[in-house]
């Protein structure tokens, strides 16, 4: 690498760290600084911001935005919440599934804030240490993205894959993503299963609870939505929801026992990118119409808006990663082509450490695909390491993490004075290394 090559290279770091620091709309704005000293003042050929995934972004979190302000994200988490409540006991299992399944369905893991409150309240209740479903569960909620047709990491894989020759389409890899995501998942809540002292034997706890106004804080309130009335228009949304993530899962399945039944023009068919923005923006205007939304009250919630923040953060990222790499292509593929032909598995590395610093598993894989591709890596080899794009528990800064600590009125749920001693380290850990192994042997059976 050259002096310049390596300068440039902090430049790009540089803008991904302070952006991290910052947080929210920062993220890319703060990447758009970099780019330009890079274009601007280096005069780099600019490279290209990954469009077809940002408006399949802005088309998913609409529809959910929508049904959001529709009532419907409210039954979702009353039903979930019925579930926990039910079986306390298992809380550290049911947890992070519910977490999960939500972002699987919604496509983004900011559907969750409602939940956590209600897992730390039961877990609390029933005598068992919150910390141990509250960090998994935290997890699980980001761990999901790349198990979700209309999520923005799954949607770029696809069609990053397909532009290089690895025909594959959104059905094929969840059905990778959900089994390995889920095993990860259920050895991480196993390993939380006894973690920490229990609340009866924890001193720091026992001084806490001792406090007469401490106590009240911890107990005094019930944390649920259960009080909160249904209306036939929530469900009504949920249902147009389902069928429209049904609809997508349609095209995708025909696509795999060989009727393709998207239309064609020009005697190709339409993609899937298009397909997706097509029927999530349709489901929004049904739930406008028949579910009575209120558009305006969809973009003042956390979905529309944690989703709109995505948008500018994979447009910044990613513009400025694909300006850098695109530049330095064949030296990039000269260094690194003898390691990754020897161990193409070592991408996982490369994935996990860039999603550490930008905070987005849908622009690690727009910035880092095409570099993975280039070195010569197989698509199942790619696809096999698709869960270690979630990296950003490791320096816990992410809105999830953080209103996780918030919400655990116990204080067991903590960010230690080591920063990367928090409460979020060993599930990560423990779920995406498992969720890796396991996806990779699956793609190993199947392709």
């Amino acid at each position: 690498m050259t002096f310049v090559m390596i300068l440039q290279l902090l430049i790009v770091l540089a803008a991904l760290y302070v952006g991290s620091r910052y947080g929210s709309l920062a993220l890319g704005a703060i990447s758009g600084i970099g780019l330009a000293i890079l274009v601007l003042g280096f005069g780099m050929k600019p490279g290209n911001p990954p469009t077809d995934v940002i408006y399949i972004i802005i088309a998913a979190v609409t529809c959910a935005g929508i049904m959001q302000a529709a009532g419907g994200m409210d039954w979702l988490i009353q039903i979930a919440e019925k579930l926990l409540r039910k079986h306390p006991e298992h809380i550290t299992f049911l947890a992070p599934l519910c977490t999960f399944f939500l972002t699987v369905l919604v496509g983004t893991g900011h559907v969750v804030y409602t939940l956590m409150p209600i897992i730390c309240d039961i877990s609390l209740k029933k005598g068992i240490r919150p910390e141990r479903p509250c960090g998994v569960a935290s997890v699980a909620s980001q761990v999901g993205i790349t198990c979700s047709p209309i999520a923005a990491a799954v949607a770029s894989f696809v069609i990053i894959s397909n532009d290089n020759g690895f025909d594959i389409n959104n059905l094929q890899v969840i059905a990778v993503t959900i089994p390995a995501c889920l095993c990860g998942l259920m050895a991480a809540a196993l390993c939380s299963y006894k973690r920490g002292k229990d609340l009866d034997k924890d001193p720091v706890f026992q001084e806490r609870k001792a406090n007469p106004k401490m106590y009240k804080y911890m107990y005094g309130e019930t944390a649920s939505v259960l009080d909160k009335e249904v209306t036939k228009s929530a469900k009504i949304s949920v249902y147009i929801f389902l069928g429209a993530l049904l609809v997508i899962t349609l095209y995708s399945f025909f696509q795999i026992i060989g009727h393709d039944i998207r239309p064609t023009v020009n005697g190709k068919p339409i993609g899937m990118n298009i397909i997706i923005q097509i029927v999530m923006i349709s489901a929004a205007a049904f739930m406008i119409i028949f579910a009575k939304a209120n558009p305006r009250q969809a973009v003042t919630g956390n979905v529309w808006q944690s989703g709109m923040v995505a948008v500018i953060a994979i447009y910044g990222i990613a513009w400025l990663a694909d300006t850098y790499f695109g530049n330095y292509l064949p030296q990039m593929q000269e260094g690194l082509q003898g390691i990754v032909s020897k161990y193409p598995w070592a991408m996982a590395l490369a994935f996990f450490t860039v999603s550490v610093l930008v905070n987005s598993q849908g622009a690690v894989v727009v910035a880092m695909l095409p570099l993975a591709y280039s070195l010569g890596i197989p698509g199942p080899v790619l696809l096999g390491v698709l869960p270690s794009v979630y990296g950003y528990f490791f320096i816990p800064n992410y809105p999830s993490d953080i209103a996780t600590v918030t919400f655990d009125r116990s204080g067991t749920t903590r960010i230690g004075k080591y920063l990367l001693n928090h409460s979020f380290m060993m599930p990560g850990l423990v779920s995406v290394i498992t969720s890796t192994i396991v996806a990779t042997l699956i793609t190993k059976l199947i392709y």
